[in-house]
């Protein structure tokens, strides 16, 4: 099962593509809105081994500085977005708004740019801290709030909290 966005509503459509051959063009419509669209699936040898080559350092990178686990809950589905060394922005995906970790999510108590977890590398350790980008709910670690302008330092499997969606740090050898 894949999923694709819908052009109109930005939702994901979702379709089988066991039977789908490079060059065809399969028709969808969205579920939520009801827009008709069309897909060109096309693939070419060298965009294959790029994408390949892409996500094995995406996961090299995700293995040194850790992974965010969004839990499902009703407003959204199970997602893990890798971290990089420096600030990784997160809130609640929207067309025109630029942060490099979204959130797939219909929660609304969640600011589109919501928080930022900040990774460093000193000697060889990393260290993960998080803070509160001015959002309306606040973000929650192990459900004490973010004071405003407050930095806290945040370990494997502790909990962070935006709005009604809840994340935890997956971070070396934790499973």
């Amino acid at each position: 099962m894949k999923k694709i966005r819908c052009p109109k509503c930005d939702n994901f459509v979702s379709f089988e593509e066991k039977n789908i051959e490079a060059g065809s063009i399969i028709g969808l419509t969205c579920d939520d809105c009801g827009k008709k669209f069309k897909v060109r699936f096309r693939v070419k040898p060298s965009t294959i081994a790029a994408d390949a080559l892409e996500k094995k350092n995406e996961e090299a990178d995700a293995d040194k500085y850790g992974t965010i686990v969004v839990i499902e809950n009703v407003f959204c589905h199970r997602q893990e977005i890798p971290l990089q060394e420096g600030e990784n922005v997160f809130g609640r995906r929207c067309p025109g708004t630029d942060i490099n970790c979204p959130i797939q999510t219909s929660d609304m108590s969640m600011d589109r740019i919501h928080c930022t977890i900040i990774v460093k590398e000193k000697n060889g350790r990393i260290t993960h801290y998080v803070k509160d980008n001015d959002s309306l709910v606040g973000t929650f670690v192990s459900n004490d709030i973010l004071a405003k302008k407050e930095t806290r330092i945040i370990e494997a499997g502790d909990i962070i909290t935006l709005g009604a969606t809840s994340m935890i740090l997956k971070f070396g050898e934790e499973e």
